[in-house]
């Protein structure tokens, strides 16, 4: 057997295990369902696989939905509740203003209740979506440790104090990564998921326009690449034109991202950022030779299990919502 034959075998066994080293984690289990709804998964991926075959534009805005849940009061499903009366909740959020895909997860969670009712958190549903996502965009597959509980707190006040910034630098970054115990490796990691779907003019356009009292533009962002962005935003107040996070390949999980980045090219002022420390540099530069995909791969999917593991709501905790958008 060839040593790469043997990293593939073991690559799943590893990502199980992480699944549940961490404590937050320690009641999630892969086949946690196995006996309260065993076809959870095969249901998800069937709806997942209509959903993405019919826009295939939206696999990079269910990723985000997972990474905006997480990065607020852990993987609890928050971000999907509407506001009352009283709470303006996350998805109401200044950060959250273009998320997408909440009828889809809506979609998922219907199908799921039907065939196995007060069962399945929706929080596990948005991490499965997010991995089915990934798979179905021509990424990386990793196991899912299932067993989170919903959550009832939502603030958008939250939200816009704890998302890591489109314009953030790499120490605010990996202060913000490291309060959901996350590293810095995972910061670069987990922002190859710029590899799929797109971003609204407001939140690169300042790249691009009075940047500074010396500069016009950003210097750091490679300046044909500037002018082409100019022709679709035209102003920082034009909010209806998307460009792409990873040009030419947006609807595809792939290491394109990195090359762009390399290249000066990456949307974001937190894309541009990685260049500036040395070990997400080194890391950008690497994956950048594209030699090194099944690295990024495997890299990728380790980081999404820890992330999947933050905060996680178990056991008692929390509730299983019977509608994603309301607690019950």
């Amino acid at each position: 057997m060839t040593i790469k034959s043997c990293l593939v075998l073991l690559l799943p066994l590893a990502l199980l295990l992480l699944a549940s080293s961490s404590p937050a984690a320690a009641q999630l289990e892969v086949g946690y369902y196995s006996k309260t709804c065993p076809n959870v998964e095969a249901i998800v991926r069937e709806e997942m696989e209509k959903i993405i075959s019919a826009a295939p534009s939206l696999a990079g805005p269910l990723l985000r939905l997972h990474f905006h849940d997480c990065f607020v009061r852990g993987c609890d499903a928050s971000v999907l509740l509407n506001s009352s009366e009283g709470n303006l909740a996350e998805r109401d959020a200044k950060p959250n203003k273009s998320l997408r895909g909440f009828g889809s997860v809506d979609r998922v969670k219907a199908k799921l209740e039907a065939a196995c009712p007060n069962t399945i958190s929706c929080a596990d549903v948005v991490t499965l979506m997010a991995r089915d996502a990934v798979v179905l965009a021509k990424g990386p597959f990793w196991p899912v440790a299932l067993g989170r509980r919903d959550g009832s707190v939502s603030s958008a006040t939250e939200a816009a104090d704890q998302l890591p910034p489109a314009n953030g630098d790499v120490p605010l970054l990996a202060k913000i990564f490291a309060s959901k115990g996350l590293d810095l490796k995972d910061l670069v990691v987990l922002s190859g998921a710029h590899t799929l779907g797109t971003a609204h003019c407001p939140s690169y356009a300042d790249r691009l326009y009075n940047f500074s009292s010396a500069y016009s533009a950003d210097p750091t962002l490679d300046s044909e690449y500037a002018d082409k962005l100019r022709t679709r935003c035209k102003s920082v107040d034009n909010k209806a034109m998307l460009s792409e996070m990873d040009p030419g390949s947006y609807k595809t999980f792939d290491t394109s991202y990195y090359r762009h980045v390399a290249k000066r090219r990456g949307l974001f002022q937190s894309d541009a950022a990685l260049l500036t420390d040395a070990t997400t540099r080194e890391y950008v530069q690497h994956i950048a030779t594209g030699k090194f995909d099944d690295v990024f791969f495997k890299d990728f999917s380790e980081s999404m299990v820890k992330m999947g593991n933050v905060g996680v709501l178990t056991g008692a905790q929390g509730e299983i919502r019977k509608k994603c958008y309301i607690i019950n």
